[in-house]
C-alpha cells in the first residue's frame, strides 16, 4: 500500500510505502504517478502516528447510551458506589457498550489501548469478561492491553484477591493497584499483593494514584522501592499522580530522576490541576509518558468522547502550551508516548522538537487528519480521518471498516 500525498507531521507532501506492517519508504509526492488498487489518497492531509490511549475505563463506559445527570458523590469510594448502583441499569448488554466504545475509539484514530477492567465482589469477572470480548472482537483493528483493576480496593472486601488472581489466569495483561494509603489504608500489604501477583503471573504493574501531596509522594516511594527490590525496571506505570509536583521543587526533581532511573512510566489524563509534574521535565529526563481519556461519559464523569485528539488539546491546554513545538509535544505523547508504555519496541518521547513514528522502519500504525499544521489539527480536531493499523486501513470517515 502507498499513502499518496500525505504530510508527515506537517512536512512537505510525500508518498509513503507500507510493507508487512512497517513504513518501507518515504518519497516526495509524485503528482504524475498513477495510484494502484489499494493505495490511499491522502489529499494533502496530515500524517501522524495513531493515538495510544493508555488510561481508559472501557468497563464503565456509557458511550452510545442516553445522557444522564451526574449522581456521583465526592471521592473514589463514593464514585465507585455510584457506579456499582447504576452500571447494570441499562437495556443494552454491558458487553455491547464496551465493544461499541472501543469501536468509536478506533474510528477516531486510536489503535493502541490500555484499558481498566474492574474486578470486585460486586461485578466479579463480568466487566473483565466484557472487556476481554471487545479486545477479541477488534483484535485486527487495535492492540488492546487489559488491566485487572481493584477499583474498590483490595483489602476492604473479602474475596477480591481471589477474583483478581482468576482474571490473571484468564489472560489479564497488567496488574492494577489503587491509592494504597487512602483507599485500603494499608499501603505495604496492598502493594505486596499487587507486586506479588504481577511477579507470579509475569505481568506489568499500573498504580492508579489520586492521593494528594506528601501522601501521594509516600505511596510513590513505596512503589519505587518495590520496583527496585524486585528488579521490575521498565514494568511499572503510575497513572494520574496529579499532585506529585505540589510538595516542592526538590521533591519533584527527585521523583522525576527516580522514574528515569527505574524506567517507571507515567500515564496522565491531562487533569485540571496545577500540582502535576511538568510534562517537559518528564520527557526531557527520559521518562516514558502516555496519555489517556480516563472515563468515557460514565458514572464517574460526563467527560470523554472516544477522541484522543480532543484529549491532546486538553493536555496542551492544562500545561499552558502555546508554542507550536509544545503543542506538537502533546501530540507526540498522545501517540508514540503511550505506545512506548505498551511496548518497549516503540520509541519514547525524548523532548520538545521530537517528531516520531513516521519514518522508514516505524510501525505502520498511523492516522491521517485534515488540518493546516499539527497545531491547527489539535485546535480544530477535524473529522476527515483515515486510520491504519499494522499497514491496513481499519477506519475511514469516523467509521470502522472490515479488515
Amino acid at each position: 500500500m502507498i499513502l499518496r500525498n500525505v504530510r508527515p507531521w506537517g512536512a512537505a507532501a510525500a508518498d509513503i510505502g507500507l510493507e508487512e506492517g512497517r513504513i518501507a519508504g518515504v518519497h516526495p509526492h509524485d503528482e504524475n504517478a498513477a495510484p494502484d488498487q489499494g493505495d490511499v489518497d491522502g489529499r494533502g492531509r496530515l500524517l501522524f502516528p495513531s493515538f495510544s490511549d493508555v488510561h481508559v475505563h472501557l468497563d464503565s463506559s456509557r458511550i452510545g447510551l442516553p445522557f444522564r445527570p451526574h449522581t456521583g458523590a465526592p471521592g473514589v469510594w463514593g464514585m465507585m458506589l455510584n457506579d456499582r448502583r447504576n452500571w447494570r441499569n441499562t437495556d443494552v448488554p454491558h458487553a455491547e457498550i464496551v465493544a461499541g466504545t472501543l469501536e468509536q475509539m478506533i474510528a477516531r484514530g486510536t489503535t493502541r489501548v490500555r484499558t481498566y477492567a474492574q474486578v470486585d465482589i460486586d461485578c466479579k469477572l463480568e466487566k473483565f469478561d466484557s472487556v476481554m470480548a471487545a479486545k477479541e472482537k477488534y483484535r485486527d483493528h487495535a492492540d488492546v492491553q487489559v488491566m485487572t483493576f481493584p477499583q474498590a480496593g483490595i483489602l476492604r472486601e473479602a474475596g477480591t484477591v481471589e477474583y483478581l488472581e482468576e482474571s490473571l489466569k484468564q489472560g489479564a495483561d497488567v496488574m492494577g493497584g489503587i491509592d494504597p494509603c487512602q483507599l485500603d489504608r494499608d499501603p505495604a500489604r496492598h502493594l505486596d499483593i499487587v507486586f506479588g501477583l504481577a511477579e507470579k503471573y509475569q505481568v506489568e504493574v499500573d498504580i492508579h494514584l489520586h492521593e494528594p501531596g506528601a501522601l501521594g509522594v509516600f505511596s510513590t516511594e513505596l512503589v519505587l522501592e518495590r520496583t527496585r527490590a524486585l528488579g521490575m525496571q521498565g514494568k511499572v506505570t503510575i497513572s494520574h499522580a496529579y499532585d506529585l509536583g505540589s510538595v516542592s521543587e526538590a521533591v519533584s526533581r527527585r521523583l522525576i530522576d527516580e522514574f528515569a532511573e527505574l524506567d517507571v512510566a507515567m500515564a496522565t489524563v491531562a487533569p485540571s490541576t496545577t500540582g502535576h509534574l511538568r510534562l517537559v521535565d518528564l520527557v526531557e529526563a527520559g521518562v516514558r509518558v502516555g496519555l489517556g481519556e480516563d472515563g468515557q461519559r460514565d458514572y464517574w464523569s460526563p467527560y470523554g468522547n472516544c477522541d484522543m485528539l480532543d484529549r491532546t488539546w486538553q493536555l496542551a491546554f492544562v500545561n499552558g502550551f502555546r508554542r507550536d513545538d509544545h503543542v506538537e509535544l502533546a501530540l507526540a505523547v498522545a501517540t508514540v508516548g503511550g505506545a512506548s508504555i505498551m511496548s518497549h519496541s516503540s520509541p519514547r518521547v525524548t523532548g520538545v522538537g521530537y517528531r516520531p513514528g513516521v519514518g522508514v522502519g516505524d510501525r505502520a500504525d498511523l492516522v491521517l487528519v485534515d488540518g493546516e499544521t499539527p497545531t491547527s489539527a489539535v485546535m480544530d480536531r477535524g473529522s476527515d480521518r483515515t486510520v491504519i493499523h499494522d499497514g491496513r486501513v481499519v477506519a475511514d470517515g469516523l467509521r470502522v471498516v472490515p479488515v
